[in-house]
């Protein structure tokens, strides 16, 4: 299956669990700079966002001008990244890494919380 079949599928994997799936355009993700902007647009992020890796880990963590919920981040293409700048790659790879634990399965269930998944389906 190609990544963006996995994609897909994993988009409607995400709204079939009344998640809120959200498709990263990966054809721009091949330095840092567009690949921020790409996950900037892909989530809706506020225009404060610093278009910095810190910012990028505050605007993961608080969702909140995203409806509750869970969040599915989906980053086809992610490869094309991994190969122009492994070291930005695995950087941003860590921010998503730590921002899903910080709002993984389990830490909030409530109503009026958010969750963060992230699927990767080329990695």
């Amino acid at each position: 299956m190609s990544a963006s079949e996995q994609a897909k599928a994993a988009a409607e994997e995400a709204f079939a669990r009344g998640a809120y799936p959200h498709l990263v355009n990966s054809r721009p993700t091949v330095d840092k700079a567009s690949t921020l902007s790409a996950f900037a647009e892909a989530l809706s992020f506020p225009d404060y966002f610093g278009h910095n890796l810190d910012a990028l880990y505050d605007c993961l963590t608080d969702l909140s001008w995203l409806p509750p919920g869970e969040h599915v981040l989906i980053w086809p293409g992610s490869d094309a990244l991994r190969k122009a700048e492994p070291k930005t790659y695995l950087a941003i790879r860590s921010v998503l890494s730590d921002a899903q634990r910080a709002l993984g399965p389990g830490t909030g269930t409530g109503p009026g919380s958010w969750q963060l998944t992230v699927v990767l389906p080329d990695a």
